[in-house]
């Protein structure tokens, strides 16, 4: 029995999918090239079954309807699914350090809802360059609040997408002010519950301003709740500069008053929580709340389904899948967003479970260098996507792409990122602030690690003919410590020297180097080998699951799917890459040999 499975997902006592006659000549490996398909259209459909499995050998697996389904993962218990006609709305609203974006995380993780703020959409609007966002840049540009018609309008936007309809969502924040509240009231949007996060004044300031920072381990104490464990700690711990009282006090009015001119609309679905104590017992109550609220919106719809049709879809995770139609160039947005949420996703688990040294390897078409259709743009806006999120948190993000490597006539850097400090430098950051502030550019080296740094992300570090960026980004994570530091697409495989001869002196330190960094986010398409048509499956892996093969399956009406092969708890080779498409047990595994076998041999 597979654990968790799709609710779209049945499995039968039969043996694996059945091979590819094609594929006992011919091994399949990740590539750089896709497939070319003159359709247009763009779909989510295929499985995901989280690791561990017992065994990589799976049951067929038969697929019906659900599509363009999308959840977050949780690493821990059951998501709870609010019915499909019927979701889970809610509205949280909370003062600075009162906990609201813990218990939006925790809300997310155990509901499954989606996660709408003001900010976040306002930034994505604005990126996009929308009708609604252009015109609320006209007043971000000018120093102008933006009005409340057009914030309503994008968040009404935001709720009417089909995955906030199917999912439900948590509304973070908003709305802040009695028109907006009306607004929403007018246009029937009511949430189920309205959760208020109560901390007392005092508490609130005493959380921010009572803050301290260890600039040498990054470790952030408290002078009361969590002191330092030494005098020689204590005596170089520093204040952040946004934690004074002063600034605090401010955003602290400013809250309250928006607070209680909100209050009247939601009243008789008001949950208030007391916030001052663990987060794990206001979570509990918060919990005990919706649970309720959501039982007896399922109990409500149940009406004329069977218990066991219900069971079924409240208890089974469903995963958005990957998307088709990936040989279609450029990418549509929708593709390219929902590459961007995968990667932030996995990122955050892994720096929020203490991962230090990481790396994101995404190959799709626009992402890759080594195909004429590749977009600088594309590999900025992630890194874009990924600084500001981080940002939103409260991190001092450093942007780093490398320089000019190597002296005089040797002098020179990768054509790939050529041009790309200035296109950072010159993207729209948005209009708060961030660039200068919470976002800062440099390039890789020790010299670039300052004190207020809390996370450096990497624009695809690589090795030049004649040159290597090893020694320089080992100088970094060095002198970083013990903050994350996220290399975005490196190549750092060894390269020839300008003589054409590979470098040996030093070699082995520097691929022991290369490949401490650990994958949070790995995307690759499969083709045959030495082939660029067409797309055969993909392998893909988002921290903490397993590395997932899936296999591509062309459908009536020029549609696809990809269907799960097998799951691998270290990044599989060629061999076993090519066993799973084959279906073949691991006793029945043959090693490959001759001219196809060496491509597999050097695979990954």
């Amino acid at each position: 029995m597979v654990p968790n499975s799709p609710t779209a997902l049945h499995i039968n006592n039969v043996t694996s999918p059945s091979p590819i006659s094609s594929l006992s000549t011919l091994s399949l490996y990740p590539s750089s090239l896709s497939s070319l398909s003159p359709s247009s259209s763009f779909s989510f459909f295929s499985l995901s079954i989280p690791c561990p499995l017992p065994q990589q050998h799976h049951p067929s697996l038969h697929v019906h309807g659900h599509t363009h389904l999308k959840t977050i993962p949780i690493r821990k218990g059951l998501k709870v699914m609010c019915s499909q006609s019927e979701p889970l709305k809610v509205m949280i609203s909370g003062a600075p350090a009162s906990g609201k974006g813990t218990q939006c995380e925790m809300i997310v993780q155990k509901f499954g809802l989606v996660h709408i703020s003001t900010g976040d959409l306002l930034r994505a609007e604005v990126s996009a360059g929308t009708e609604i966002g252009n015109k609320a840049k006209e007043y971000m540009n000018a120093g102008q609040l933006v009005p409340d018609e057009i914030v309503t309008a994008m968040v009404t936007a935001r709720l009417s997408q089909k995955d906030a309809k199917e999912k439900g969502w948590l509304l973070d924040g908003y709305p802040r002010s009695f028109a907006q509240a009306e607004s929403l009231e007018k246009l029937k949007i009511r949430p189920d519950v309205y959760i208020t996060l109560d901390v007392p004044d005092e508490i609130l300031i005493d959380r921010c301003v009572g803050r301290r920072l260890d600039p040498v381990t990054r470790q952030i104490y408290h002078i009361k709740n969590f002191p330092p464990e030494t005098e020689e700690i204590k005596a170089r711990l520093v204040t952040r500069p946004d934690d004074t009282e002063e600034k605090v006090k401010s955003r602290l009015q400013i809250y309250k008053q928006n607070a209680e001119a909100i209050l009247s609309t939601y009243s008789n679905i008001l949950k208030k929580v007391d916030g001052n104590r663990a987060k794990e017992v206001v979570f509990e109550e918060i919990n005990s709340s919706l649970s309720q609220v959501k039982n007896e919106k399922v109990n409500a719809t149940k009406l004329g389904k069977s218990a066991l049709q219900s069971d079924s879809h409240s208890n089974k995770e469903i995963w958005r899948g990957i998307p088709t139609k990936l040989n279609n160039i450029p990418h549509s947005r929708e593709i390219r967003k929902y590459f961007y949420d995968d990667v932030l996703q996995a990122t955050q688990r892994a720096v929020n479970d203490g991962k230090t040294r990481l790396k994101v390897e995404i190959n799709i078409p626009e992402l890759n260098p080594e195909m004429d259709v590749y977009r600088i743009g594309t590999l900025m806006e992630l890194v874009r996507v990924l600084a500001l999120s981080f940002a939103d948190d409260g991190k001092r993000i450093k942007v780093c792409v490398q320089g000019s490597m190597g002296e005089g006539a040797l002098a020179g850097m990768p054509l790939q990122l050529a041009g790309s400090r200035k296109i950072l430098e010159f993207m729209d950051w948005g209009d708060y602030g961030a660039m200068g502030t919470f976002v800062n550019i440099g390039s890789i080296g020790a010299k670039e690690v300052d004190e207020q740094d809390d996370i450096f992300i990497l624009v695809a570090p690589q090795n030049a003919v004649g040159n290597c960026i090893i020694e320089d980004l080992q100088a970094m994570t060095d002198a970083a410590g013990s903050r994350p530091v996220i290399l975005i697409n490196p190549r750092l495989k060894d390269l020839p020297g300008s003589s054409g001869i590979m470098q040996t002196m030093g070699r082995d330190k520097r691929l022991e180097y290369a490949a401490s960094f650990e994958n949070c986010y790995l995307f690759r398409l499969l083709y045959y080998a030495g082939t660029q048509y067409p797309i055969m499956g993909a392998l893909r892996m988002s921290y903490p699951y397993c590395y997932e093969v899936y296999k591509r399956v062309d459908e009536p009406s020029r549609r696809e799917k990809y269907v799960i092969l097998s799951t691998f708890t270290k990044r599989p080779n060629g061999d076993e890459i090519n066993n799973a498409f084959e279906g073949k047990t691991g006793n029945e595994a043959k090693k490959a040999s001759g001219f196809w076998g060496f491509f597999n041999s050097i695979l990954g």
